[in-house]
């Protein structure tokens, strides 16, 4: 069920609003192999395939705004922003939505699990994709680190961050806070839920709207929202900042 709600529901939210799909392969130094998954405007697909110059100024005469929205943990690009998109694209944006490494129909052969790493990967694909100067990217969650780490480290690319869910920086002290309140050991165990029950828990405390869901969809969520498991599991261990070791990044914008 739940793919079926990706391909044909929600899917459908994003083509209805004229984005379509597009894979970004991104080359870095090591070799990595890294390809992200977007959903980005139809007309800027045309115009990396050859469209002419004349074409797009008839399709676009003036600049549009670029938006770029980056997902939680529990989904992916589309799945965390399938309702939105349409709004934004109506109001005259530019709305990117990738899948983050290891999400979705994005992968890497890299070793490396930062923060850091994602950041310099989504930067690289959208200066390939020809997003220019001042963007706004918005972060949910794990995302919002995300968005964060792009601002501080792109600043001619990143003219401001919008971000539901996150902080700056998340420390040691911050992490065993919100597992001593969610009674948690890990974050994997919080965030990486192996049974439809410890999901069901983890949806109860992430929604302010106390949904229902039948055990079969949860169940559906589990196999088709939970793959690469270590290598999110290492995303985590690594997204916790020792307190008073590391300094939390400065902003411009």
């Amino acid at each position: 069920w739940v793919q079926v709600v990706r391909e044909h529901f929600v899917a459908r939210l994003a083509t209805n609003a004229g984005l379509r799909q597009h894979v970004v392969a991104v080359d870095d130094e090591a070799g990595t192999g890294t390809v992200l998954s977007f959903w980005l405007p139809e007309h800027k697909i045309i115009a990396r395939s050859g469209a002419t110059a004349a074409d797009q100024r008839e399709k676009h005469t003036t600049s549009r705004h670029a938006v770029v929205l980056l997902h939680g943990f529990a989904g992916d690009g589309l799945m965390t922003w399938g309702f939105q998109v349409g709004a934004l694209a109506g109001c005259g944006y530019d709305v990117y939505v990738p899948d983050l490494v290891h999400f979705g129909g994005s992968t890497s052969q890299s070793p490396d699990r930062s923060v850091a790493f994602q950041a310099r990967c989504l930067a690289a694909a959208l200066r390939k994709l020809g997003v220019g100067e001042g963007c706004t990217v918005v972060g949910f969650s794990y995302g919002g680190f995300v968005a964060f780490e792009m601002a501080a480290a792109h600043q001619a690319l990143v003219g401001s961050v919008v971000v539901s869910g996150a902080d700056v920086a998340y420390t040691s002290a911050m992490n065993d806070a919100m597992l001593e309140r969610f009674g948690a050991g890990t974050l994997a165990e919080l965030l990486l839920p192996e049974s439809v029950a410890r999901l069901r828990s983890l949806f109860s405390d992430a929604m302010y709207k106390k949904l229902w869901f039948p055990e079969r969809l949860l169940s559906d969520f589990l196999k088709v929202m939970y793959a690469n498991r270590q290598e999110r599991k290492e995303m985590l261990e690594k997204l916790v900042m020792m307190d008073k070791q590391e300094s939390a990044p400065v902003f411009q914008q």
